[in-house]
């Protein structure tokens, strides 16, 4: 059943299997081994792909309810989106910094 969530994630963010793969630095084959329940992604791997997705561990593993987990501080987290697409590390400190200048 992760797969299906992890899948259905992906589509909602109108991603491809090759985007979310070349984004949490994995080969495509390694998510598609995800989506199929081939494969298990590792804490670490599971933790990341939460935050990416505004969702807790315990919806990609039990399909509990708790999602999304709330507001995201930007201050702890290096993982953001922008119309399904990720945000570069640049322009992220660049939203860091003008939000930190309108303080």
């Amino acid at each position: 059943m992760l797969g299906k969530r992890l899948q259905e994630l992906r589509q909602r963010k109108h991603m491809s299997q090759q985007e979310c793969a070349d984004y949490f630095k994995i080969s495509k084959a390694s998510w598609n081994f995800y989506e199929n329940d081939k494969r298990a992604p590792s804490y670490e791997m599971l933790t990341k792909i939460a935050s990416f997705f505004n969702v807790s561990t315990d919806y990609l593993i039990n399909g509990e309810k708790t999602s999304p987990t709330g507001p995201i501080d930007l201050k702890k987290t290096d993982v953001l989106s922008y119309d399904g697409k990720p945000v570069s590390d640049e322009d992220l400190a660049i939203i860091r910094a003008i939000l930190e200048r309108n303080k």
